[in-house]
């Protein structure tokens, strides 16, 4: 049994991240495409930003 490297864990599991953001937002009734699956998701400090900016 060959063992996997733990790159290809992280890879494998942020592909599975990106599928599931996107599944949710389908769930939730936004339009989703599955090109949105492969888009990066944005850092936690860039959300943060975004919604300070719109709160202002």
């Amino acid at each position: 049994m060959s063992s996997l490297s733990l790159q290809a864990k992280k890879a494998y599991y942020a592909k599975v991240r990106q599928s599931n953001y996107a599944a949710s937002l389908r769930l939730e009734g936004f339009d989703t495409t599955p090109a949105d699956a492969k888009r990066e998701l944005p850092t936690r400090e860039a959300a943060l930003r975004a919604l300070r900016t719109r709160q202002a």
